[in-house]
């Protein structure tokens, strides 16, 4: 026996892995593109975690003073911090700064992006149900962590722009009844922001979330995927009880890696081609400063645009004042993605389908589900677009009072009108499917009976395509 195969055999003695290495290397995996959202989201995290590294070695975590004489000429001679000054020497002195500091950037979107898209596509196939409820959660954990880490990240140069929405943040925890000074004081490190800001925010960007999410990922993408039957539509020879599909090993194996080199190099080439978050435009923070048209980065807008939307309204509780105008938005924000956690459980709730699913939906399979979903989506869209009402008013020549308004208006009834526009298509679809089972294929052979009656020759649908149409024949309304 060869070195290699006495090491195998002895590990093999001490961990007792052969028989589940063997099981897994013949794991069957579905071949649908919809399945490569996740691996999008993972390989990113990867360009994440690497462009990381090497953006660590450069930064400066620091909100002490300097004097900016670097190679960028038009902030020389200007006091900042050493974070705003070493993201600058990074970005204008350090051979591929600035290139790393964009491909972190660009891959950081990109991995909310393709988590977002993965969330949407388990939501709108029922791949959360029975026994996946526990990985659901924790891919909305993830989601949680990607904002946050985001958000940290996004503010960590120091530079005019993140300063504007830290700044914003901060006014919304401070304003909150009761824990809003407490959190404040832990986040700024005393009663005003402080030297301790930044440092704070570089522990939790580099050390706390990727360590969290570093634990979550393996257990959400391969622990429990690889226990449990992997999901697949309706189709060939998937049934709840088996998949269709191919070996990890050497098939799935082959094309990861070739997706893995696909997502790093679509990444590199908008860090290269596509400017991202261009700080030394924007100028050092400075609190006198009032930047109009400042945006955050996409996947938090959302909250700005709950903020410009509420009126600013203040009430007055035993002596205390309680800002409605951020109270509110932050409550129905609360309220909004807690509702997202927990929709698997409330979902089996209300349906009473208790059973174990492997076999994926069709969004119009479960009507109810996808009108709802697309109500979720006109609500965070709504808000997201708030977020740049400013910016949607002076491009188009609008009033920003009716800009406002229009999207306070839409935000109440966009949801409605697109739950019940959804909800309507997909039953419509249902009832396609269901004329199509029952009548037939067309030919556009006309033949003539006997007696003189014209008729369209029709044959069956093909067994496979009966089977995916007829999965909810019994189904009458959505679900």
């Amino acid at each position: 026996m060869s070195a290699a195969g006495r090491s195998a055999r002895a590990i093999d003695e001490r961990l007792g892995g052969a028989g589940f290495a063997r099981r897994a290397m013949r794991k069957a995996f579905p071949d649908h593109w919809g399945f490569m959202l996740g691996e999008i989201a993972l390989y990113s995290f990867a360009v994440l975690l690497l462009s990381g590294v090497f953006l660590t070695l450069f930064f400066k975590p620091s909100m002490a003073e300097t004097v900016y004489e670097g190679s960028y000429a038009p902030l020389r001679g200007i006091g900042m911090s050493e974070a705003y000054a070493s993201t600058l020497h990074l970005s204008f002195d350090v051979r591929g700064g600035l290139l790393m500091r964009q491909v972190h950037h660009w891959a950081a979107n990109v991995f909310v992006a393709a988590i977002v898209a993965h969330l949407l596509r388990v939501f709108f196939t029922g791949a959360f149900r029975k026994p996946r409820e526990l990985n659901w959660l924790l891919g909305f954990a993830l989601f949680a962590l990607a904002m946050a880490n985001g958000f940290t990240g996004y503010s960590l140069p120091d530079d005019l722009l993140s300063g504007t929405g830290l700044r914003l943040v901060l006014g919304s925890v401070q304003s909150l009844p009761i824990v809003g000074s407490y959190a404040s004081f832990l986040l700024v490190g005393g009663e005003f922001p402080g030297t301790d800001l930044v440092p704070r925010l570089y522990i939790v960007h580099v050390l706390l979330v990727p360590g969290l999410m570093l634990a979550l990922v393996p257990v959400h993408a391969i622990v429990l995927p690889w226990v449990q039957k992997h999901t697949d539509f309706r189709r060939g020879r998937s049934t709840e009880k088996a998949v269709e599909g191919r070996p990890f090993l050497p098939v799935f194996m082959a094309k990861t890696a070739a997706f893995l080199l696909f997502v790093t190099g679509v990444v590199t080439l908008m860090a290269t081609f596509l400017q991202i978050n261009p700080i030394w435009l924007y100028g050092p923070y400075d609190p006198s400063a009032i930047s109009a048209g400042s945006q955050p980065d996409w996947y938090v807008g959302f909250g700005d645009g709950a903020l410009r939307l509420m009126p600013g309204w203040d009430v007055t509780v035993a002596g205390h004042t309680v800002a409605l105008g951020i109270v509110v938005p932050l409550l129905v924000i609360t309220v909004f993605f807690t509702g997202i956690a927990l929709y698997p459980f409330l979902e089996r709730r209300l349906t009473g389908d208790r059973a174990v699913h492997h076999v994926l939906d069709r969004p119009r399979d479960a009507a109810d589900r996808t009108a709802l979903g697309v109500a979720g989506i006109v609500f965070y869209g709504v808000l997201w677009a708030a977020g740049g009402n400013d910016v949607i008013a002076e491009t188009f020549r609008l009033s920003l009072f009716a800009t406002t308004w229009f999207l306070r208006i839409a935000l109440l009834a966009g949801p409605v009108l697109a739950f019940v526009v959804t909800r309507r298509i997909c039953l419509g679809l249902r009832r396609r499917d269901m004329l199509l089972l029952g009548h037939g294929v067309e030919t556009g052979i006309i033949t003539m009976s006997p007696s003189g009656e014209y008729r369209e020759r029709t044959v069956p649908v093909p067994e496979e395509t009966a089977v995916r149409l007829g999965a909810h024949r019994k189904i009458t309304s959505g679900r």
